[in-house]
């Protein structure tokens, strides 16, 4: 799942998608109506690839925090970020339970709601990609004369391709 081509629009109301790159400004689309328009630098422009939440250890991404809530729901919709703020904290609770809860607001909490199920609405959210790809190696030794042998080789079934 690649979210740094989402963004979202300080005071413009939910997600747009990078659609192309303009001469001084960004071109994207509304997740909500699907109209394009031009987003200029002077707005405040976030990637969801750059966002992160207060955690009571090391800040969590966004994304960590989507994994979470898919896992935790199995892939259905969160609950309407409408709800009342202590049944939004309840269930954030639940599903972040390291979040902390001095440091991110309950409108914090509605609009990562909010987001998750837009994206998931959009069949945005891709959880199976491949994790980071591991080289596999072998080591080979043989044995010659009594207690000599040669010097070990690696094999990289990648080398060459």
């Amino acid at each position: 799942m690649d979210l740094s081509k989402i963004l979202s629009i300080s005071g413009k109301p939910g997600l747009y998608k990078v659609v192309s790159q303009a001469k001084s400004a960004v071109i994207v689309e509304s997740l909500i109506d699907n109209k394009r328009f031009p987003a200029f630098g002077h707005e405040k422009i976030s990637s969801l690839e750059e966002i992160s939440i207060f955690t009571t250890g090391e800040d969590k991404s966004l994304k960590e925090v989507f994994k979470s809530f898919h896992q935790k729901l199995e892939g259905k919709p969160a609950p309407d970020p409408k709800v009342d703020n202590n049944t939004l904290k309840k269930f954030f609770l639940e599903m972040v339970p390291d979040f902390d809860t001095e440091r991110v607001y309950v409108s914090d909490i509605r609009k990562m709601v909010s987001w998750y199920n837009m994206l998931l609405e959009k069949d945005m959210l891709d959880f199976t990609g491949p994790e980071e790809p591991q080289k596999e190696e072998t080591v080979d030794t043989e044995t010659k004369a009594e207690g000599e042998t040669t010097e070990p080789t690696v094999s990289d079934p990648n080398h060459g391709k």
